[in-house]
């Protein structure tokens, strides 16, 4: 059975903090706590906006066009390689072992072997679907067609697709207990085993393009979508899954109409979205009731959420208005306080990634920008109950 979970603007979810930008070491706000930032690095090879970023191991990378993966070396941030295959736009990159995949405008996913004793460090190994898989789902059983409406410029046209086949550009990717999820703009979600690389599975999800996807610890998947929902699916023993409930926004707090969610993040007992007309809004996982109570709805950026990243109890949102704001969630509670302001792209602000100091204590974490300015952006930030006045020398990155 089906549960829809409605939920709307409660008068206590609403938190707001420092509206004041930090200046570039130290911004103050109510009750003492303290953001600390500065710029580390301005990466400025790319030929295109910079679309994703992702962590893999001692390296960073950062995407732009298909051709145009380039791996950044850590703890120096100097450009180690460059590599790519396909058209259009890389959309997502999640790395899981020895193993990248990356997600394409074409509609394709490329999964790559990554290698340090290679000279050949990213080497593209198959393209999603196999060949395999197209031969058995169009050779052995023509049942496996589906009629798709397809875009090509501002037109559309229908046409006959295999089910294990995105029929638009695959917008995000995920990586679950041995499960790789991608999201698209054809409305569905697929999994795939990643031990053989199969598709297991494809849901037709929402009403409009699907824009995020995360897994909460009990297992639940979360897809935000442009069609101002973010749905919830259960995965059952048999591996399928099946809807479980819904989250929207109430048309009260100043919130738009036509509202999409652009991303949604993971950060404790809670699940965030991000959304086109500036807001935040967050809810409480933990409750399994008939409801799943709304724990915050907070005005953070004039312009729309395009990306959020979740680094400890701290929540940073990137947006259309060029900055990223960053937020500290309360104890014990999903409220968000706005601890300051991080600016310096020239243009919109298109991915977020953070990592965390793997000493314990110190408070600090590194965050990594890409833009469509054409730049990755690299940021020291503390977040504490002082300010700290000191220029994290390069060094530091050496922990992680």
């Amino acid at each position: 059975m089906v549960r829809s979970i409605m939920t709307v603007s409660s008068p206590t979810s609403t938190s707001t903090g420092s509206e004041d930008d930090p200046d570039e070491s130290s911004g103050q706000l109510s009750n003492d706590i303290f953001l600390s930032h500065r710029p580390m690095a301005v990466l400025s090879d790319h030929i295109g906006s910079v679309s994703c970023v992702a962590l893999c191991g001692e390296f960073i990378l950062s995407a732009s066009q298909s051709k145009d993966i380039i791996v950044w070396q850590q703890p120096v941030l100097r450009r180690f390689t460059k590599f790519g295959n396909g058209e259009g736009l890389v959309k997502a990159i999640v790395a899981v072992g020895n193993q990248l995949f990356t997600a394409h405008q074409d509609c394709k996913i490329r999964v790559w072997k990554v290698s340090t004793k290679s000279k050949n460090n990213f080497r593209l190994s198959s393209i999603l679907p196999t060949t395999k898989d197209y031969y058995l789902a169009k050779f052995i059983n023509k049942t496996n067609y589906v009629r798709t409406r397809q875009r090509h410029y501002h037109h559309h046209y229908q046409t006959h697709k295999l089910w294990i086949e995105h029929t638009d550009s695959i917008s995000c990717l995920l990586v679950h207990d041995g499960m790789l999820y991608s999201g698209s703009w054809d409305k569905t979600f697929k999994v795939w085993r990643i031990s053989d690389l199969k598709c297991m599975e494809s849901i037709k999800a929402h009403d409009d393009v699907i824009n995020g996807l995360v897994v909460d610890s009990f297992g639940v998947l979360y897809s935000a979508s442009a069609d101002g929902l973010i749905k919830l699916w259960e995965k059952h023993s048999n591996g399928c899954h099946t809807l479980k409930g819904e989250l929207m926004c109430g048309s009260g707090n100043g919130h738009s109409k036509e509202m999409a969610w652009n991303c949604v993040v993971i950060n404790g007992g809670y699940v965030y979205g991000g959304s086109s007309d500036g807001f935040v809004m967050g809810w409480n996982i933990m409750e399994r009731g008939d409801e799943m109570g709304l724990a915050c709805d907070v005005k953070a950026h004039d312009k729309a959420v395009l990306c959020m990243c979740s680094i400890a109890d701290v929540v940073c949102c990137g947006s259309v208005d060029s900055t990223i704001s960053v937020w500290k969630r309360g104890t014990g509670c999903g409220l968000l306080k706005k601890i300051g302001v991080i600016g310096g792209h020239e243009g919109p602000v298109k991915c977020l990634e953070g990592t965390c100091s793997s000493r314990g204590g110190n408070g600090w974490f590194v965050l990594y920008s890409g833009g469509l300015d054409k730049s990755l952006r690299v940021w020291w930030v503390a977040v504490g109950d002082r300010p700290i006045k000191s220029r994290a020398p390069l060094a530091l990155l050496c922990s992680f």
